[in-house]
Parts: C-alpha cells; structure tokens; sequence
C-alpha cells in the first residue's frame, strides 16, 4: 500500500515503542474482553494492534476473497466457549515472538489475525 510509513520508520517505531506498547495494549484489550460492557472497546483495540506494533495498516481485501461472514449467534458462542481463552494463549504466543528477531514477521501475521481467532470475524 502506497499510504504505510516507509519499512524504516516501521522499524524504527517497533524498536523504541511498538514492542512494549503492544503488550500493554493487548493486555487492555484482553482484559476488556472479559467484561460484556468492554467487549466492543476490547475488540476496536485489537483491530488496532497492527498499527500500535508495527503502524501497519491494512489493506482492502480483495475482491475475489469475499466471503459470507459467520453470524452474530455463531460469533457469540464462539466468544464465550473458545475465543476469549484462544486469543489469550494466541495474544502471549505472538507478543512472545515479538521480542524475537527471527520471530518478528510471524508475530505480525499472528496479531494481524488475532480479530479472527476472538470472534471468528476477518476485519
């Protein structure tokens, strides 16, 4: 995408704030989670972690890609049996892979799809 800060600024940012930033981040987003009054703020800011770890921002997705979403009851139940536990061991095993070198573009990806793994919904 023509509108992402250039790779260096990208870095730059991750080295000096994105890392520990994101772990406080995801900590409020986890923890808001737990609560039904904080869901809908705990989700907006894990929609966000790509830019708070690294200022990435997402790209349309494609045309072609469209698919139906899953439905409100499917996501709910989903939320409440697996995702609020799954995104955590997810949340610690991507931010664990952060404060590695070699670690780093597949903690990206992780956090990119963390929406997914709390509510089943590709944002």
């Amino acid at each position: 995408m023509r509108d992402q800060p250039p790779l260096l600024v990208r870095a730059v940012w991750f080295l000096f704030v994105g890392w520990w930033l994101t772990g406080l981040w995801l900590t409020a987003a986890w923890l808001l989670n737990l609560t039904i009054v904080g869901i809908p703020l705990g989700i907006a800011l894990i929609n966000r972690v790509p830019v708070v770890v690294s200022l990435k921002r997402r790209a349309p997705p494609p045309k072609e890609r469209q698919r139906e979403p899953y439905s409100l009851p499917v996501r709910a139940v989903w939320f409440l049996c697996i995702g609020w536990w799954a995104s955590g061991l997810w949340t610690a095993a991507a931010y664990a892979l952060t404060l590695t070198v070699v670690g780093i573009p597949v903690a990206v990806w992780m956090l990119a799809r963390l929406p997914f793994v709390v509510s089943l919904y590709d944002y």
